[in-house]
């Protein structure tokens, strides 16, 4: 199966204040984002791909009531607090942070977790209280550990993203193999939870302005790697599925699909759902014309 994620980030804020939302007024961002993408995904129904949409808390309520029948459009959440709500147990003492029973109750079928923000994030609250960089790096994996196993409990699928940066490029396959095995413990998904967990490999060092993109090489290493060490998981490529980059990606035959932010990086900046869909056909249009 083929797997094309999307990750919307917080671009429901208007250019003014320094968003990129350009599609719809902010209260029907999260409805345009699904009606002007839907149609064109519905041509991909008949091959073995599916789409995941990660969308901003506060939108998923309207996005998923502009699901049609038989949309091929997935909802999710862009991450999951490490505790959740139980009978008998705590009812809600989580204030400010999104649990994956509460996802799930908002129509998500998949959770984003150990994004290169939120790897970046919580290793810098580690940084900022004293912790070694290594020890805050398996804290940070093992915190992912209890989101990601916090989300399966709930019924959500998982994606998890794995890379090292500009840093740790002398030792990513150190970096990889403790992201994976502390991350993805007694929770792997795969064969024997029915591909509950699809991994993401993000080259960090290698993603923003200035910096040189990963070549096809770089990324099949990495992906081997991965599939290697988790039993087979499907790999997506997390370092941004454009238009640019997806001929290459679809004559990769160990990656399984991309995970898209912008479709404009230049001008006016932002995603637009046109150009969405033209990345989509790009790369799966590749993918079939040559079997991989």
């Amino acid at each position: 199966m083929k797997h094309i994620y999307l990750n919307l980030k917080r671009f429901d804020i208007r250019p003014h204040k320094g968003g990129v939302n350009r599609l719809a007024p902010v209260e029907d961002w999260g409805r345009a984002v699904v009606r002007s993408t839907q149609a064109g995904l519905g041509a991909w129904a008949c091959r073995d791909v599916e789409f995941v949409q990660f969308l901003p808390e506060a939108h998923l309520l309207e996005a998923g009531r502009a699901r049609g029948e038989n949309s091929p459009v997935r909802l999710g959440c862009q991450g999951v607090y490490r505790e959740d709500t139980a009978p008998g147990g705590n009812f809600g003492a989580f204030t400010t942070q999104r649990t994956a029973n509460a996802a799930r109750e908002l129509g998500c079928e998949y959770a984003l977790i150990g994004h290169c923000e939120e790897r970046r994030d919580k290793l810098g609250l580690l940084g900022a209280a004293g912790v070694e960089e290594e020890k805050a790096e398996r804290v940070v994996n093992e915190i992912l550990n209890q989101e990601l196993r916090t989300a399966l409990a709930a019924g959500l699928k998982v994606l998890y993203c794995v890379g090292e940066d500009e840093r740790q490029r002398d030792r990513w396959q150190d970096v990889l193999t403790g992201q994976l095995r502390e991350g993805l413990k007694e929770g792997k998904g795969g064969r024997d939870a029915g591909g509950s967990v699809t991994v993401a490999y993000e080259p960090v060092w290698s993603i923003g302005p200035g910096r040189k993109p990963a070549g096809p090489d770089d990324i099949r290493k990495a992906a081997v790697f991965i599939k290697e060490r988790t039993g087979g998981l499907d790999v997506v490529y997390g370092g941004g599925l454009k238009k640019e980059n997806a001929r290459m990606l679809a004559q990769i035959g160990e990656i399984d699909g991309g995970l898209i932010a912008l479709t404009r990086f230049s001008g006016e900046i932002g995603f637009y759902p046109d150009e969405y869909l033209e990345i989509i056909k790009e790369y799966l249009g590749g993918v079939y014309e040559t079997g991989v």
